[in-house]
């Protein structure tokens, strides 16, 4: 059977997300690689430091028009919109979703600095917790709790990601790292730009990790019973992310280079293979945040 392009763009990613997505059902795991596919393009529009800002804004306003036709249920254009329809209508996935995600994708363009933590957390909302928003409108849950635990797990999975990827974002000219931070520890702007390592970075990743693991915990614990077992592909998400993230503390933080730490692929078939042995004998408990 030929790939569609969400799922050939899917496997050519390699990421930690769409490796989640073998545990679906057949259904499910084409609605996903579509949703994922689409978070790719999106991003890659604005990332594209080739192409002038102008133009990204005006691809990322043509991704918007036809995401928006496609929630109502109007014809659309782009393939992966087109792939992503189908879903939309199954799953009800819900415009104000992909809208806050756009939102996020679209700061991309006018902004490489953030203020404060709670500036911060806006983004990572819009970039992931959204994201987890339409993901589990796909796995299915039946308890409202699960909203909640959708928004704290995107939380601590893009706290990791802006982790481990402070050196190849600075290579761009990019610093997520709060600036509130940075004076709290006394870390300049430039020394981040230059790679600088010191004691007093060590001391601001810390914190910085310190706030994923407080999000991983807050998902495990948001996390309610009856939707365990239909969140499997989120619980491998947050099982991958959180031991990413503990690679990193055991490595010291050592991520101001441009090659971003990554776990194996071995490494992350072995807890695929684990995590699915545990549903197979009910324990569906998350295995991180501990």
């Amino acid at each position: 059977m030929q790939q569609t392009v969400s799922e050939e763009i899917t496997r050519k990613s390699a990421s930690n997300l769409a490796l989640a997505f073998v545990m679906l059902p057949r259904e499910k795991r084409a609605a996903m690689s579509a949703l994922y596919a689409y978070c790719r393009e999106v991003d890659d529009v604005a990332d594209e430091d080739a192409i002038p800002v102008d133009a990204r804004r005006e691809q990322l306003a043509q991704w918007r028009a036809q995401t928006e036709a496609a929630c109502q249920n109007q014809p659309v254009t782009l393939p992966v919109i087109r792939e992503l329809q189908p879903a939309i209508s199954s799953f009800g996935l819900q415009w104000e979703h992909f809208h806050e995600l756009l939102l996020g994708v679209e700061a991309d363009l006018e902004r490489d600095r953030y203020e404060t933590y709670a500036d911060l957390e806006e983004y990572c909302y819009r970039v992931a917790s959204a994201v987890g928003l339409l993901s589990i409108q796909i796995f299915g849950f039946r308890n409202r709790k699960s909203v909640d635990y959708a928004i704290a797990l995107g939380k601590a999975l893009q706290f990791t990601n802006i982790l481990r990827d402070i050196g190849n974002d600075a290579e761009r000219g990019r610093i997520y790292l709060p600036l509130e931070a940075l004076r709290e520890f006394g870390v300049s702007q430039e020394q981040i730009l230059r790679g600088e390592y010191s004691p007093q970075f060590f001391q601001l990743a810390d914190s910085f990790a310190a706030r994923a693991r407080a999000y991983f915990r807050e998902a495990r614990e948001l996390l309610p019973i009856e939707d365990r077992r239909s969140m499997i592909a989120a619980n491998l998400m947050g099982v991958v992310y959180w031991r990413l993230l503990q690679r990193l503390e055991k490595q010291g933080y050592r991520v101001l280079g441009p090659r971003p730490t990554k776990l194996s692929k071995l490494h992350k078939i072995s807890l695929i293979l684990g995590i699915w042995a545990r549903h197979m004998v009910g324990m569906n408990t998350s295995r991180y945040g501990d």
